[in-house]
């Protein structure tokens, strides 16, 4: 953490006890109606980055792991490459999803779950740093792929994954 600036921002929303990995989970769980509007969260490969308009502060990602957030989409979505916390919506809130994350260099699962897609239309998931691969997702009996990376110069933010 910056020193002395994502204290404050992280005590005024109640997070002050979370490391990066509470603060990312909390704020895109978090009801769209709910979200700060003064904060901006923006997660970068290797960093979560908080600015309030008034100062920015930086909290660095755990060794070896990648946030990725994924939109899927039936009709309508929105270019993004770096996932914003606090600002980037979906249109499936609340659907119930099967993911599939998949290593293209070991072929092999590195996630493999049922769930239910945030308020934002977003679901979130920690996965290892430094590989590329397949994200497959199936929802109301569409389903769609798309490729990833979780390179230094990858997004963080997939927005691409259209269900047919």
């Amino acid at each position: 953490m910056q020193p002395g600036s994502a204290e404050k921002m992280l005590a005024d929303l109640d997070l002050a006890d979370e490391d990066v990995t509470g603060v990312i989970d909390h704020l895109d769980r978090l009801p769209v109606d709910e979200r700060p509007a003064d904060l901006m969260a923006s997660v970068q490969p290797d960093e979560l980055v908080l600015t309030d308009g008034q100062q920015e502060a930086t909290m660095a990602l755990p060794k070896g792991k990648s946030y990725v957030s994924i939109a899927p989409f039936v009709d309508e979505t929105h270019d993004c490459f770096y996932h914003s916390l606090t600002t980037c919506l979906g249109e499936m809130s609340g659907k119930d999803v099967d993911v599939v994350i998949t290593d293209s260099a070991s072929g092999e699962a590195v996630v493999g779950q049922s769930t239910t897609t945030f308020d934002n239309g977003f679901v979130g998931f920690w996965v290892p740093s430094d590989i590329t691969g397949t994200i497959e997702v199936t929802a109301e009996g569409k389903t769609g792929a798309t490729e990833f990376s979780t390179r230094s110069d990858g997004p963080t933010c997939v927005t691409d994954l259209k269900l047919k």
